[in-house]
């Protein structure tokens, strides 16, 4: 096709409320790729080389793998999702659903803080607090601007509520 015919097809114009988005290829992409990532990181986890061989994580770390796990496998289930089924609501949806996760993993990870920098000469205790409370802000802020999206695009009706073809 040369770029004559592809610039004759009809294209939804950007508005300032809903600026356009990646083509559905891309998108898919994105959440094949995110899909890939996240059961990459549950084998490193769970099997090889496992938790166990970070040499500053402690037993304690135990305690929050589940919850680890919990939010990785979530995550594979929404890109899934996704892939077939992707109007800008429903990805805000589960966009909020999976910020919601995260934020009660890290909230977890703070409370229980499974690690011993004892060993280097760095305050990584500090820095790694200071890391997981920016995580929790981040996620509280990422759940409301999408829990916001949402009923945005739902209540603009079946223009931006469509099937996500």
């Amino acid at each position: 096709m040369t770029t004559e015919t592809l610039s004759s097809y009809p294209q939804e114009a950007p508005s300032k409320d809903r600026p356009s988005r990646p083509s559905r290829s891309s998108r898919r992409f994105g959440y094949v790729v995110a899909v890939v990532v996240n059961l990459a990181i549950l084998v490193a986890v769970n099997r090889w080389p496992g938790w166990d061989a970070v040499p500053f994580l402690t037993l304690d770390t135990e305690s929050v793998v589940g919850l680890v796990n919990a939010s990785l496998v979530i995550s594979v289930i929404v890109n899934v999702v996704f892939l077939a089924y992707d109007p800008r609501w429903f990805k805000a949806l589960g966009d909020a659903l999976t910020a919601a996760v995260g934020f009660v993993v890290t909230w977890a990870i703070l409370v229980v803080f499974p690690f011993d920098f004892s060993a280097y000469g760095f305050d990584w205790a500090a820095l790694t607090r200071f890391v997981l409370v920016i995580g929790i802000v981040g996620s509280l802020v990422t759940v409301v601007v999408n829990l916001v999206s949402c009923a945005r695009q739902l209540a603009r009706g079946g223009r931006s509520a469509g099937n996500g073809w």
